[in-house]
């Protein structure tokens, strides 16, 4: 679901990307353009021609094979690296400094400020934890069992943190430029090219950004949405569906949800999709717990894909109890006030701290939980590890002839 719905909204902020180029280069002719949709559709006509453009510019790269596509990432990141730089320098330039926000004083203190700068910090990690479950749809293609160990361990860390900093840098003084705030890179491009005379010196400036964040969204899409969840979907019918065709069912479905209307009107839908970290927390919690400690990283490989008794996997009617329970234990105390944020009610309880801290919470408590019960009730064949062969008889199986 998480796939489906951010597809559609990064093809919108990608179409808003494609807007930023043509209003370089078309000039004001576009930049004002007549709008002729009803207010109701929550969205102009130019934006949603430039949503339609980025759509079919999107298709190219899915016919691509995944193993296939390590050349053009190296591009967008080369793109996307070279655009924060420049409106870095731009903005810091232009601003004679990072502006005031980041002078700006607290106004909360005690346990008050800490608690919010603990929310800040899970509110950061826990925007990643997507595209942390979704790791393994591209470690897959890994050569030797380490290699992903740098980019996941280093890379991604760092990348995240710098690009985190670097947006509240221009942020700040864009600030102290325009007079507000902008957290959106692809509103303060359309807002410069609607403020300036569009010289060619922003022309030229805005046409470079508006690529380099196209090309950001093009990697974005096909990385942790198309790709990845036409990998699940292949799961439901394989002898229907592959990666290929699952990527263009999500495409699909990301243009029918009319993304914009996301995007613009339904903030609440909006806030359960940024609180998805409460129900992603606990799954991490029990994967790790379960790979590193109940298995310590070893897997039967043959039996990932025997479907019957005879499987190290099969557990209970093909369903580990313990994982859900472990998975449930570190979710639902963090229900209430997240029911109560979706619905808008603005009421502070001690539950309030709990949320704060949710992925931290969510992840020790499934941990600990999906430990214990596979201490109190251990399954068959979770140590050792075999090789892959061709077999419709797992390990049990095995077991039970010995």
């Amino acid at each position: 679901m998480t796939g489906c719905v951010w597809m559609g909204v990064q093809m919108y902020w990608g179409g808003l990307a494609v807007r930023i180029v043509l209003n370089a280069i078309i000039g004001p002719r576009f930049v004002f353009m007549t709008n002729t949709l009803p207010e109701s559709a929550n969205v102009e006509t130019a934006n949603l021609i430039c949503f339609f453009i980025f759509v079919i510019a999107s298709l190219p790269l899915m016919m691509v094979p995944p193993e296939r596509l390590q050349l053009p990432f190296h591009i967008a990141f080369a793109m996307i690296t070279s655009t924060l730089i420049g409106m870095l320098l731009w903005s810091m330039i232009a601003a004679r400094g990072a502006g005031d926000l980041l002078a700006t004083s607290t106004t909360q203190t005690g346990s008050e400020l800490s608690w919010n700068m603990l929310y800040g910090l899970q509110s950061f990690i826990g925007g990643w934890l997507g595209g942390c479950l979704g790791q393994s749809d591209w470690t897959r293609y890994s050569q030797h069992k380490n290699g992903a160990l740098l980019g996941q361990g280093f890379a991604a860390p760092l990348t995240v943190c710098l690009t985190a900093f670097v947006g509240i840098l221009i942020a700040s003084a864009a600030s102290a430029l325009y007079g507000q705030i902008f957290w959106n890179p692809f509103l303060l491009l359309m807002f410069i090219q609607s403020k300036s005379t569009l010289d060619p010196a922003t022309r030229a400036g805005t046409f470079f950004a508006g690529l380099g964040l196209l090309a950001s969204q093009l990697s974005l899409c096909i990385v942790l949405n198309s790709v990845s969840a036409g990998m699940d979907l292949t799961t439901l019918a394989p002898q229907y569906i592959n990666i290929r065709r699952g990527a263009f069912i999500i495409l699909v479905i990301g243009v029918v949800i009319l993304p914009w209307n996301l995007v613009n009107t339904a903030s609440t839908f909006l806030t359960v999709l940024q609180g998805w970290s409460i129900f992603l927390s606990p799954m991490i919690g029990v994967l790790l717990a379960d790979y590193f400690v109940v298995r310590h990283r070893s897997l039967h490989l043959a039996d990932l894909y025997i479907g019957n008794q005879t499987s190290a996997y099969w557990y209970t009617a093909g369903f580990n109890f313990r994982a859900c329970v472990a998975w449930a234990m570190g979710l639902w105390p963090l229900l209430p006030v997240f029911v109560r944020t979706v619905r808008g009610i603005e009421e502070y309880s001690g539950w309030d701290n709990l949320v704060r801290v949710n992925v931290f919470f969510g992840f020790a408590a499934a941990f600990v939980v999906h430990l214990g019960l596979h201490v109190v009730f251990p399954t068959r064949g979770s140590r050792g590890d075999s090789p892959f062969v061709k077999t419709d008889r797992g390990v049990i199986a095995d077991e039970q002839s010995s």
